[in-house]
């Protein structure tokens, strides 16, 4: 694993307000967009982290070339768990933002996360920006098609009209680009590896955020993003992810988000223990039974 692995900072900690971390995986086009739109889009100046893997498209190349933009690299393509916390052992602020390559940054995300950071004045929290997304992936997401790709994307349109689509604030913080205080990422042992590369990776993070305490899992839907869609985990060979998170918390992912995070519903406020009913508390024990005759 250390053989063909590099991190590079190349930026000083003056002035940033967050470290953005970003897994890449030969998706050049698109990751160009994403930084673009940070580096135009941002209120704040912020420390970004690309972890490359592979590079092979030019996309490393063109990250060397980016002198504002510290990156760590593997020849192998090594998951989003890993290159997630390999980029974490440079990040210098105090706040970790999770951003995929295929997102683009609307004007004022990361004030309106940074104000709402303010607001809550503890470090016990997990926020997310809501998606705007072509199709829909989730009840957190807004749905308004602004192209699905980057040759289809109607960059001016969407500018013009992201700030007057409809939505609300949610519960159930898990979706990138979520932040977190660094003490809590670390304290939570970052993405878990097991799950490499990477499929459940964000529901297990949140229910290690749950064990440890933390009730403010809260989508803030101002903070806002265009995602595209899921363009590199399109192309990777899935773990057993879905039976990993049975098999390790002994519930299915959709029991933990939708009835501990309540994932999508209107944002209520802190979080509490939920009481199971009998017959979903037998639906897991079969789905446990179920996971333990998976080669996982």
């Amino acid at each position: 694993m250390e053989s063909g692995i590099s991190k590079h900072l190349r930026t000083t900690p003056a002035n940033k307000k967050f470290s953005i971390l970003i897994p890449t995986w030969n998706n050049l086009p698109y990751l160009k967009l994403c930084i673009e739109s940070i580096r135009k889009n941002s209120t704040y100046t912020h420390q970004v982290i690309v972890h490359v893997n592979e590079g092979v498209d030019g996309s490393l190349a063109w990250i060397q070339a980016q002198p504002d933009i510290d990156y760590t690299h593997s020849e192998k393509n090594i998951g989003i768990c890993y290159a997630l916390n390999y980029c974490r052992s440079i990040a210098t602020t105090d706040y970790i933002v999770y951003m995929n390559d295929d997102m683009y940054a609307c004007p004022e995300w990361d004030k309106i996360l940074a104000d709402e950071i303010t607001a809550i004045g503890h470090p016990y929290f997990f926020l997310s920006s809501t998606a705007i997304e072509p199709v829909a992936s989730s009840n957190c997401a807004i749905e308004k098609n602004y192209g699905d790709s980057v040759e289809s994307f109607r960059e001016e349109q969407l500018l013009k009209e992201f700030r007057q689509l409809p939505g609300s604030d949610w519960q159930g913080s898990t979706w990138p680009p979520n932040v977190v205080h660094k003490d809590i990422w670390d304290m939570a042992g970052g993405y878990s590896i097991e799950f490499s590369p990477g499929m459940y990776s964000d529901p297990d993070f949140s229910m290690k955020l749950w064990q440890i305490g933390i009730r403010l899992f809260k989508g803030i839907t101002q903070s806002r993003v265009y995602h595209f869609g899921s363009k590199s985990t399109k192309k990777m060979v899935k773990n057993k992810g879905y039976y990993m998170f049975i098999a390790k918390w002994r519930m299915t992912s959709s029991t933990f988000t939708k009835k501990y995070l309540l994932r999508g519903e209107p944002y209520q406020g802190l979080l509490t223990q939920p009481a199971l009913p009998t017959t979903l508390r037998w639906k897991n024990l079969l789905k446990r039974v179920t996971a333990a005759f998976q080669k996982l």
